[in-house]
């Protein structure tokens, strides 16, 4: 084949094929490109906004006061437990809504919410999810429910003179506020000195 004959036959048989098939592959490649551009700014977009929401919603939070947490309390007691009542009447002044509940069988309402016998007392109760066992001071529950720790709840065992519900003139004996989890550990979440 001459190179006249090789000229001719590129541009009267190889073009008319190469040209369209170049154009398509530009095409394509454009597109793709144009596409992924679109997308990228998008992702892009998308992402600059979800960070600026989040960031609104800081500076909402940091300027909006924290709501208290709603104080439920409910109570489970022997029906002929009189100090039981002093105890409900003490968290009702600080502001718990009480429901409360007289039983029989005390004993398996303990079993139920794991109390361990040694931290055993009177009454039990839940609040907020936290079990409440005996005389323990609002101030200690609201603290309780403030911190959050990892406890099955809190405890005075017995009934110790001058916890709320047990008052007895101007005595106090001293007391600790027990806190207990579900490996059995008991720690001392408050301590109350004896006063006379």
């Amino acid at each position: 084949m001459s190179s006249k004959q090789f000229i001719y036959y590129w541009q009267k048989r190889l073009l008319p094929i190469l040209i369209p098939t170049a154009v398509r592959v530009v095409v394509i490649i454009c597109l793709t490109a144009g596409v992924l551009g679109i997308w990228g700014s998008t992702a892009s977009m998308s992402y600059a906004h979800a960070q600026l929401v989040s960031f609104n919603r800081g500076i909402q939070d940091q300027q909006t006061p924290l709501k208290p947490t709603a104080l439920n309390a409910t109570v489970y007691h022997s029906p002929d437990c009189n100090c039981c009542g002093g105890w409900i009447d003490h968290l009702k002044a600080q502001g718990f809504k009480i429901t409360d509940f007289s039983t029989s069988d005390i004993e398996t309402v303990k079993q139920k919410y794991n109390v361990p016998d040694n931290l055993s007392s009177c009454h039990t109760a839940i609040v907020n999810g936290y079990v409440i066992e005996g005389h323990v001071p609002a101030d200690d529950i609201k603290r309780l429910l403030q911190e959050k720790p990892n406890v099955i709840g809190l405890s005075v065992p017995q009934m110790p003179v001058g916890t709320p519900g047990m008052e007895m003139e101007n005595r106090k004996d001293p007391f600790s506020v027990l806190s207990f989890d579900r490996q059995d550990s008991v720690a001392v979440f408050n301590k109350y000195r004896a006063e006379s």
